[in-house]
């Protein structure tokens, strides 16, 4: 099945997959205090929220995918304290930076990074206690393929953790993020990172994203057991985390 942010691309020419790798090798030197600035720093309380939805289940050896700059597995290492994490991306660019701030924060013997395809994972069926994904999934070529490999590279009973944006369901904060999206978020992005399309194409996708019910289950037809989900900030950003 196709997904509407499946068919929205930065650019024009070659695949989404290659199209998003050289927007965010673009875009990898502002993306964190991009991340921050339009967020308000908020998205700092959605991800140590959503980490410690995921610590309860103990998890050792941890997959996130669409590390970006490592932020998310960063936090993961200081929160739960696994044994390991690996960060997979396909932008070597991303990180680049993730291995410098990983280094600075003492933290190379916890996280490691490597390229990978969410689609075409090379790891063994049953790797990983946990995979891990924050704002990443909607960038994915092909959303169920994606989500049945990190499926498929889970233990049993290991668990799958999702965060991601989503367009508030309610008035006025609909309307309000809407203005946000298509107006500010596009002239901060364009002005930080020098990138016309890129914070024009986030909005986008976020937009076609599957949200609740729906997402909820397009992850049971993952072949995930148990789902649940919560909204954050007037649902702003929505957490997933089922169970295989």
């Amino acid at each position: 099945m196709a997904y509407k942010q499946e068919q929205i691309t930065p650019y024009d020419k070659g695949s989404k997959q290659e199209q998003v790798r050289r927007m965010f090798d673009k875009i990898a030197p502002t993306y964190d205090k991009l991340n921050h600035t339009l967020s308000l720093g908020i998205d700092r309380r959605w991800r140590r929220k959503a980490v410690d939805a995921l610590g309860k289940h103990q998890p050792q050896d941890i997959l996130d995918i669409a590390t970006g700059t490592g932020d998310f597995a960063m936090l993961m290492a200081r929160r739960i304290q696994p044994r390991h994490i690996t960060g997979a991306d396909i932008s070597e660019g991303m990180m680049d930076v993730g291995r410098k701030k990983v280094k600075e924060a003492g933290l190379q013997d916890t996280i490691s990074f490597q390229r990978e395809d969410c689609l075409s994972l090379t790891f063994p069926d049953g790797t990983f206690d946990a995979v891990t994904s924050a704002y990443g999934v909607r960038n994915f070529q092909d959303l169920d393929q994606g989500l049945r490999e990190m499926q498929r590279v889970l233990r049993p009973g290991g668990h799958l953790l999702i965060v991601e944006l989503t367009p508030p369901p309610r008035f006025p904060m609909k309307q309000l993020f809407w203005l946000y999206a298509h107006v500010v978020m596009p002239l901060i992005g364009r002005l930080i990172s020098h990138d016309d399309s890129a914070y024009t194409y986030l909005p986008r996708t976020m937009e076609a994203f599957p949200q609740a019910e729906e997402m909820e289950g397009i992850l049971h037809k993952a072949g995930f057991a148990e789902v649940e989900w919560h909204r954050f900030t007037f649902g702003i950003s929505t957490m997933y985390l089922a169970k295989k």
